[in-house]
C-alpha cells in the first residue's frame, strides 16, 4: 500500500515539474497566436476602410461585413454559412413544412449547384429535376463563384414566376434548360398507403410534422387492413429524402426499435458527445420493415436508414446513399441573424461514420429508366397473348369449386397489380415482394429478418 501511495505521489511530482518546466515557452507559444490573430484583424480592417474609400463604387458596409462573414464560414465545408436575418426567417419557415421556391434541396460541389433531391411533389419534381443533377446557370447567368446562398438567391422569386436553369446530368451529352414556375412549397412530411397487405410510409422530410404525420398515418392504414394480423410488412421510403431535423430522425427511428442506441455525435471536445437511444415501444409491432434510400436520400435519412440496418430491424433497399454524416447546429446572432455551424459528426449505432461514404444497401437494386409507352413494348414484352382457355373446344376444369376459383382470380387479380407497380416504381415493387416472401416463409423466417432466434418448433404426434 505504501509503494503505491508513493508511486501515484511520484507521478504527481514528476507531472507538476514538467509542467513548471515548460509553462514558459507554453505561455510564449499563446501570446504568439494571440498576436498573430489581432494581426489578422487589423489587416481585415485595413483592406475593409480602403475598399470603402478607394473602391470604383460606393459599397454597403453591412453587405460588405455580411460577405466576410459568410466567406469565412462557407470557407470550413459545404454546410457551414452565414444566414441573414430574412434567410434566417425562411429557414424558420421550412422546418415549419410551408415555404415559397422551386422545391429542391441542394449543396455545393466544384463551384456548382449540386441537387441533393427533388421534393416529392413540388415544381421542380414536376419538372423533372433529379438528385445528383448540377445546375450551372440560373436564367442564363453562371453560378459559378458564387457562395451557395447568393446561388440560392438567385433562385428565389414570386410565387408564379418563372425560371429557366441549366442542368449538367450524367448520361447526358450536353447541358439543357429546364423551366420551371416557382410555387409555394407546402410539405406532407409522410404520406402514407397499402400496396396489398403491406403498408407505404413515404417519408418526404424531417420537420416538427415527420413523427406526428407518420404516427398517425401508420395507425390509419393498420385500421383499414383490419388490424395488424393482416399486415405483411411496411416500406419506410427514405428516397430523395434531403433529412433536416436530428430531433425527428431519433423519433422516426425510436418508433420501430424497442432499445439500443439510435445515433451518436461527436464534436471536437470529447465531452460534448451525445447518445440517443431507443424506448419501448414498436409502432410496427415487430412486423418486418423494409427501407428504401437512394443518393438523393441525406443527414437524417441516412440516420434513420443507418440505426435500422445497425438493429438489423430493417432490411436496406435501393441505392448508396448521399452520405452526409455531420451535425449542423444553427446559432441566433444579434440583429436576427444566425450562423449554421458544423458542431458534430454522427455515428450509426455500430460506431461507423456515413461521412463522404454514405449507408450501403443490404441489396442494391437501381431504378431502371421507365420505357417509352407504345403497342411495340407492348408486343415485345414476351407476355402470351392467348392461353389454353381461348381455344374452342377447351375443356373445362372441374376440380376446383366456386370459391376455390375466385380465389384464384383474386390473386390474380393482385399479382397483375404487383406487375403494373414493377413498371411505375421498380425499387417499391422489389421492397414489397421482399416482404410477401418473408411473410409466406412464416413466423421463423420473420424472426431471422430481425435477428431474433426462431421459435422452436413442435411436432404434434398425436
Amino acid at each position: 500500500m505504501q509503494k503505491f501511495v508513493m508511486a501515484a505521489l511520484g507521478g504527481t511530482l514528476a507531472g507538476i515539474v514538467a509542467t513548471t518546466q515548460f509553462v514558459g515557452p507554453l505561455l510564449a507559444q499563446e501570446d504568439n497566436r494571440t498576436t498573430s490573430v489581432y494581426e489578422q484583424l487589423d489587416l481585415f480592417g485595413d483592406i475593409f476602410e480602403r475598399i470603402r474609400a478607394q473602391y470604383v463604387e460606393q459599397v454597403d458596409e453591412e453587405d460588405l461585413i455580411e460577405a466576410a462573414i459568410d466567406g469565412m464560414l462557407t470557407s470550413l465545408d459545404p454546410h457551414s454559412s452565414y444566414l441573414s436575418p430574412d434567410d434566417a426567417a425562411d429557414m424558420r419557415v421550412q422546418t415549419r413544412g410551408e415555404f415559397g421556391g422551386l422545391g429542391i434541396e441542394v449543396t455545393q460541389e466544384d463551384g456548382f449547384v449540386k441537387v441533393v433531391s427533388p421534393i416529392d411533389g413540388t415544381p421542380a419534381e414536376m419538372a423533372g429535376i433529379e438528385a445528383g443533377d448540377f445546375i450551372t446557370h440560373v436564367d442564363g447567368e453562371s453560378v459559378l463563384g458564387l457562395t451557395l446562398d447568393e446561388a440560392v438567391d438567385m433562385m428565389r422569386g414570386p410565387v408564379g414566376s418563372e425560371i429557366v436553369i441549366t442542368v449538367v446530368r450524367e448520361g447526358e451529352g450536353e447541358p439543357f434548360d429546364v423551366e420551371i414556375i416557382r410555387d409555394t412549397i407546402t410539405l406532407t412530411a409522410v404520406r402514407t398507403r397499402t400496396e396489398g397487405q403491406t403498408v407505404v410510409l413515404r417519408v418526404t422530410t424531417f420537420n416538427d410534422q415527420t413523427y406526428p404525420n407518420l404516427e398517425a398515418g401508420l395507425k390509419e392504414e393498420v385500421e383499414a387492413l383490419g388490424g395488424m394480423e393482416n399486415v405483411n410488412g411496411f416500406v419506410v421510403d427514405l428516397r430523395n429524402n434531403p433529412g433536416g431535423l436530428l430531433t425527428q430522425a431519433i423519433r422516426v427511428s425510436d418508433a420501430f426499435l424497442d432499445a439500443g442506441e439510435i445515433v451518436s455525435t461527436r464534436g471536437r471536445d470529447p465531452q460534448d458527445g451525445d447518445r440517443y437511444n431507443a424506448e419501448e415501444g414498436d409502432l410496427a409491432e415487430g412486423k418486418p420493415i423494409v427501407v428504401l434510400i437512394n443518393g438523393g436520400s441525406a443527414s437524417a435519412s441516412e440516420i434513420v436508414a443507418g440505426a435500422l440496418q445497425d438493429h438489423r430491424r430493417a432490411i436496406v433497399v435501393g441505392t448508396k446513399s448521399f452520405g452526409k454524416g455531420s451535425v449542423q447546429t444553427v446559432m441566433p446572432l444579434r440583429g436576427d441573424g444566425a450562423m449554421r455551424l458544423t458542431t458534430a459528426r454522427y455515428y450509426t449505432p455500430s460506431g461507423r461514420s456515413i461521412q463522404a461514404l454514405g449507408v450501403s444497401p443490404d441489396i442494391i437494386v437501381a431504378q431502371p429508366p421507365r420505357r417509352p409507352e407504345s403497342e411495340e413494348d407492348e408486343e415485345a414484352s414476351g407476355l402470351p397473348t392467348r392461353t389454353e382457355a381461348d381455344l374452342r373446344g377447351s375443356l373445362d376444369n372441374d376440380s376446383l369449386s366456386e370459391d376455390e376459383l375466385r380465389q384464384i382470380e383474386e390473386d390474380r387479380e393482385k399479382a397483375e397489380t404487383a406487375a403494373a407497380l414493377r413498371e411505375e416504381d421498380y425499387q417499391l415493387a422489389y421492397a414489397i415482394d421482399i416482404l410477401k416472401g418473408l411473410s409466406a416463409l412464416g413466423p421463423n423466417v420473420q424472426a431471422l429478418s430481425q435477428g431474433a432466434a426462431p421459435a422452436e418448433t413442435v411436432a404434434d404426434t398425436e
